[in-house]
């Protein structure tokens, strides 16, 4: 196996995020969120979006979706979501786990529109239907596309209008910021949501997902529902040491652009190919089609998803990270030439 392109948290993490805990091992520290590490990073937070945010730790993604969502909903409330978002596909039900029904529309390019937002509240009219509460939308999204803030804006209006929550899933928000179709920052993420998270899992820190909430309602009580849920962390110092450093120089949008780049490249070299794939995306997930036997080939050597399989030919989803080597990008571009020309 040369190389892998299966998911951006295949590696450890950031060599300058583990230096950080390393160089702290021995410190004595306060638990469960009630330390200067976990207040310093709300505080910065709060600063980098002028917004009185609340920070809460959790481990990771389906969790954090699962525990907001649960939180702001009650259990005849229900999630507004494009099909392909991940609380629908990849969380083997933790939403409806937790008594909530996902309500799906199509979106468009896995981006969902005010026009589907009002569609689905026209359905849902009277008692014998569960009452649409929470718009989720993933940024970037589940295929890689990206939101642009008038979008975001559009969604917001719309939910503040009709008594909604705006929830954004931040697993790949780092890749949004950092690509060149984003036209907004953490600032406008914050003014334009109700809660939102800022993923570490895939951006270079070893575990960990930073939930921010600004909807005052949300905020009540929350460590009780944090803890109830077993989402509170008792090393909560440990993950907030980490984003510390990611918020540090950039170093969150540092990660992603190059992860981005490294796509870039990628795409660049099946546009040449002439190799079918979904519209350039500008983050990290790229997926493109090829015949059964070229993936065979490929996946000698190369570790991927396989996105959508088919009888003779099938999606496949190749991803970046912030640790990807530019050389294998290039590497797998020649290889793939080969298999194409049948000269491998």
């Amino acid at each position: 196996m040369k190389y892998s392109f299966r998911n951006d948290y295949g590696e450890i993490g950031n060599p300058e995020i583990i230096k950080v805990l390393y160089d702290s091992a021995y410190e004595q520290t306060l638990g469960y969120g009630f330390d200067q590490y976990t207040q310093a990073l709300e505080q910065k937070f709060r600063k980098i979006t002028k917004e009185n945010l609340n920070v809460y730790l959790v481990s990771a993604g389906t969790q954090t979706n699962m525990i907001l969502i649960d939180k702001a909903l009650r259990n005849y409330e229900a999630v507004i979501a494009v099909d392909t978002g991940h609380v629908n596909v990849h969380e083997t039900g933790a939403i409806e786990g937790s008594g909530h029904k996902i309500l799906t529309v199509k979106g468009v390019e896995g981006k969902l529109t005010p026009e589907e937002v009002l569609e689905v509240l026209a359905k849902h009219s009277d008692c014998h239907m569960v009452i649409p509460k929470l718009v989720y939308i993933s940024n970037s999204t589940e295929l890689g596309t990206v939101y642009r803030c008038e979008e975001i804006k559009a969604l917001y209006r719309l939910c503040q209008e009709k008594g909604l929550y705006l929830y954004i899933d931040g697993a790949r928000l780092a890749a949004a910021l950092a690509s060149t179709l984003a036209d907004y920052t953490l600032v406008e993420i914050a003014k334009y949501s109700d809660a939102f998270y800022l993923g570490g899992t895939k951006n270079g820190v070893l575990y960990g997902e930073a939930l921010l909430i600004k909807h005052e309602k949300l905020k009540e009580q929350f460590h009780y529902h944090l803890k109830n849920k077993g989402g509170m962390l008792a090393k909560s110092y440990v993950v907030a040491k980490m984003f510390l450093r990611l918020l540090e120089e950039d170093l969150y949008l540092n990660n992603a652009r190059h992860a981005n780049r490294c796509a870039d490249i990628l795409v660049a070299g099946l546009e040449q190919l002439k190799v079918t794939h979904l519209p350039h995306n500008h983050t990290n997930q790229i997926f493109l089609t090829l015949k059964n036997e070229e993936i065979s080939l490929l996946n000698k050597d190369y570790d991927f998803e396989i996105w959508s399989p088919g009888e003779k030919e099938s999606m496949i989803r190749l991803v970046t990270s912030w640790a990807t080597d530019i050389a294998m990008c290039e590497t797998l571009i020649g290889d793939l030439t080969k298999i194409l020309h049948q000269k491998m």
